[in-house]
């Protein structure tokens, strides 16, 4: 049976993202990561050269931690469609230790029948020290209707969602969807109609840029 899937009425900002803890890295995954990458720099699979140039030891490729935090994504937004995701390398990771990555929604807001949220990223080691900082952007149908409507070659469902973040209150969540053919309804704190408002850009980064 497949997995349900995240639908965009049903988040919240603030919303934790279920932990994700993966098993202790070790130097069969490093190489195994090296092969499957072509990343075959020495400081990662050969620990002579490694101590040759200082380290302690061979360390995981920041890629390798970027992609669990991707796993991270992918297994909480199970339907939806990732815009935008990048990474700050903070800390190195050596054989033996536990990556946990963790994710936090901070920000949703739609308009013209397209829907985001936007999601803090971040992972630790098994001694809460940070190694990684991120965020991504998805995209999301409002509801199981919305993407029964879309499928089936109609159109979507439109709400008016202004933008709500972690630094600002979440307006009244008990916004009525409505369809094009019966006229787009504005949530609570919309100043907007859907009728006139303009559909988001495919980078949902450019809708914070004011106008010129």
């Amino acid at each position: 049976m497949p997995a349900r899937k995240l639908y965009f009425e049903a988040i919240r900002v603030g919303d934790e993202l279920p932990a994700l803890a993966k098993a202790p890295v070790d130097r069969v995954q490093l190489s195994r990561y090296a092969g499957a990458s072509g990343d075959y720099n020495p400081v990662h699979v050969d620990e002579l050269y490694a101590k040759s140039v200082g380290m302690p030891s061979v360390y995981a490729p920041g890629m390798l931690i970027m992609g669990m935090l991707g796993q991270l994504i992918s297994d909480w937004a199970r339907g939806g469609q990732l815009r935008r995701y990048g990474v700050r390398f903070i800390k190195m990771v050596w054989p033996g230790d536990t990556v946990v990555c963790k994710g936090r929604v901070s920000d949703r807001h739609g308009s013209g029948g397209r829907y985001f949220v936007e999601i803090d990223l971040w992972a630790e080691n098994q001694r809460g020290e940070l190694l990684m900082k991120g965020q991504a952007a998805i995209q999301l149908f409002y509801s199981l209707e919305d993407e029964n409507r879309q499928r089936s070659g109609q159109s979507p469902i439109v709400v008016e969602v202004p933008r709500e973040s972690i630094l600002t209150p979440a307006p009244n969540a008990d916004a009525a969807p409505a369809t094009e053919e019966t006229g787009a309804k504005k949530a609570p704190g919309s100043k907007k109609s859907a009728k006139t408002a303009t559909a988001l850009p495919e980078d949902p980064e450019a809708a914070r840029k004011p106008k010129k």
